[in-house]
């Protein structure tokens, strides 16, 4: 078997809209830099994502210089979106989490609402270091993350997602399959591990930044959303159900909390630093 290594780097600009794939990314406290910084809200400036809204798969957000994007979709106009100037902010919620953001432009809304069907507005996270802490129940005190789900990073291995496709064919759902990658949203993705071998990590290193593997991630209906049509099966929830459950989650991938910060690049070497103790 190859060692261990960091395959592919993934950021997602604007959360539940396709990103990008840098050969590199700088890891900051709260996840990677430029990572779920701006987010959509609806009426009630609740959070909204693939989950309600998979059409949100087709659409995509490039990044720019100094922390714009620039949004893209099907039968819509590019649009290029600054970082809102230093105001005013609004309290919006994602989860069960209160967090101060700054609204972005009014064509920003115009544009995200068009393409929907539905009232949202675009909102920035313009101080991650302070808004939102991680989950206590896994975080040590003023550890924070971005708009992301619940942690900093994602983890996930090319092995695992290979035996899961296996499972999906055994299971007689070939047709749905082989599902690739993009369907579980990583941040990082490793290569050279056995298959399920992430299981048992509870400290990483990726090139010269250290990890803490705090949980498995629970999967919801965005991985079965196909990530270029917007258009959704039962793989992989299904056969994750029947191999893959933990308590009341269907867990693929790590969630990741940064013990530092730095550089890490595509082939840069991984390495598990300590595992859980065996029974």
């Amino acid at each position: 078997m190859q060692n261990p290594f960091l395959k592919a780097v993934h950021r997602y600009p604007v959360k539940s809209v396709a990103g990008c794939a840098p050969g590199e990314a700088v890891v900051e406290p709260w996840g990677l830099a430029g990572d779920r910084r701006w987010m959509l809200v609806d009426a009630e400036r609740r959070f909204v994502t693939q989950r309600g809204r998979p059409r949100l798969a087709s659409a995509a957000a490039a990044e720019l210089p100094g922390g714009a994007v620039r949004l893209t979709a099907p039968g819509m106009e590019p649009l290029t979106v600054g970082v809102p100037e230093p105001g005013a902010t609004v309290t919006v919620e994602v989860w069960r989490d209160k967090v101060e953001a700054v609204p972005a432009s009014g064509a920003a809304a115009e544009w995200f609402s068009t393409y929907l069907g539905v009232p949202v507005e675009l909102v920035h996270l313009d101080d991650p270091a302070g808004r939102r802490p991680a989950d206590p129940a896994y975080a040590k005190p003023g550890e924070t993350v971005s708009f992301a789900d619940g942690f900093p990073l994602l983890l996930t291995a090319t092995a695992s997602l290979d035996a899961l496709n296996s499972l999906v064919a055994q299971g007689g759902r070939a047709e749905e399959g082989p599902l690739p990658m993009d369907r579980f949203r990583p941040n990082v993705v490793v290569a050279g591990t056995a298959p399920w071998d992430e299981d048992d990590w509870r400290r990483i290193r990726i090139g010269e930044v250290t990890f803490r593997v705090v949980k498995p991630c629970g999967r919801c209906v965005i991985t079965t959303t196909d990530q270029r049509t917007g258009q959704r099966g039962k793989e992989p929830l299904r056969t994750l159900a029947r191999h893959r459950r933990i308590g009341d989650q269907l867990v693929f991938g790590q969630n990741l909390i940064p013990e530092g910060t730095g550089t890490i690049r595509t082939g840069d070497p991984f390495e598990v630093l300590a595992r859980a103790p065996r029974p």
